[in-house]
């Protein structure tokens, strides 16, 4: 199931803007005090690292990721989620633009 919408949130306003504007993204927090982000990355090929386990969660186009430590990419599209470990590196290939939903553990 595609997450398509989120209710009763609080928005940043304030994007995050990475690399050069092919990443931005903002943050969401819940009732609870959750923290999410929304956001949308252009085709390219980057490389993040992670403070807290996160989550993304595609809820349009697609990406391929890998994970550091591994030699194989892995295509993520519409309605599927991955997990990255905390403290770590992944490698996100984009060729039409992938938004996600960042669940942050």
């Amino acid at each position: 199931m595609i997450t398509s919408k989120l209710d009763g949130v609080s928005v940043s306003t304030q994007a995050s803007v990475y690399f050069d504007g092919k990443c931005v993204s903002h943050g969401i927090t819940f009732p609870d005090g959750t923290k999410k982000s929304v956001g949308v990355i252009l085709p390219a090929t980057l490389t993040f690292n992670t403070g807290a386990p996160e989550i993304m969660e595609c809820v349009a186009g697609a990406c391929e990721y890998k994970l550091a430590g591994t030699e194989v990419w892995v295509k993520s599209s519409a309605g599927e989620k991955f997990s990255v470990p905390g403290n770590a590196k992944f490698e996100i290939r984009v060729t039409e633009p992938y938004h996600y939903i960042c669940h942050f553990g």
